[in-house]
């Protein structure tokens, strides 16, 4: 399977798809990564592994329609069958994410349905959660409210600030992702009408990851 990884930032995600899909037993490719900030460190990251990285600069058009034509085109010219976010930060129109339904997915740092948006680890905290995590779901038009993949979760400590608790939501981030994907991948999770469907051989990506993270020494 031919993925492309959309980033904003660093994309550490990216870099632990990166590293799984260089085993020889893993079942997808990344061709390509694409950001839409020409400053972002992680597209160097991509160019030294080897992997076509360009920057769609999103200042560059003037609606948001014009930017996911971009966006589209170039992930049509690599021929991808997968599209993963890791940390983009930009919200697709409802058009574009309807097109890509079933061949699109995100991470996000909450047990969605819980906690949406941005800033979610200050939500958690601020409503007194002692349990979040991250979720994989595929993108529909309506926002971190796709079908969820996979899931792993993470306490949050009475002492938490919204840094330490995204710290220690990252490290789950990390190893759920890439099982996540590579379920996908081999066929074993896909979406049919508007829910996940998993194969009777199918292996969570939740048994891949601890389900309850313990907090760093």
């Amino acid at each position: 399977m031919k993925i492309a990884i959309l980033i904003s930032g660093r994309g550490s995600n990216m870099e632990r798809l990166i590293e799984a899909a260089a085993a020889p037993d893993y079942p997808a490719e990344i061709v390509t990564v694409i950001s839409n900030r020409p400053d972002a460190s992680g597209l160097q990251t991509a160019a030294r592994a080897g992997i076509p990285a360009k920057a769609i600069d999103h200042k560059a058009f003037d609606s948001r329609a014009a930017f996911d034509a971009a966006l589209e085109q170039a992930l049509e010219e690599a021929d991808v069958d997968l599209v993963c976010h890791a940390g983009f930060m930009r919200i697709l129109t409802d058009e574009f994410a309807a097109r890509w339904e079933g061949r699109m997915v995100n991470i996000h740092p909450s047990l969605l349905p819980s906690f949406k948006g941005i800033r979610v680890q200050q939500q958690a905290i601020d409503a007194g959660a002692t349990i979040s995590g991250c979720t994989v779901h595929y993108i529909i038009p309506a926002l971190d409210s796709g079908p969820i993949i996979s899931q792993a979760a993470v306490p949050v400590l009475a002492d938490d600030t919204a840094d330490t608790l995204s710290a220690r939501i990252l490290e789950a981030e990390h190893v759920l992702y890439p099982a996540a994907v590579k379920m996908i991948a081999s066929g074993d999770v896909k979406l049919e009408d508007g829910k996940v469907v998993r194969s009777q051989n199918a292996k969570r990506a939740d048994t891949e990851c601890p389900p309850l993270f313990s907090p760093a020494p």
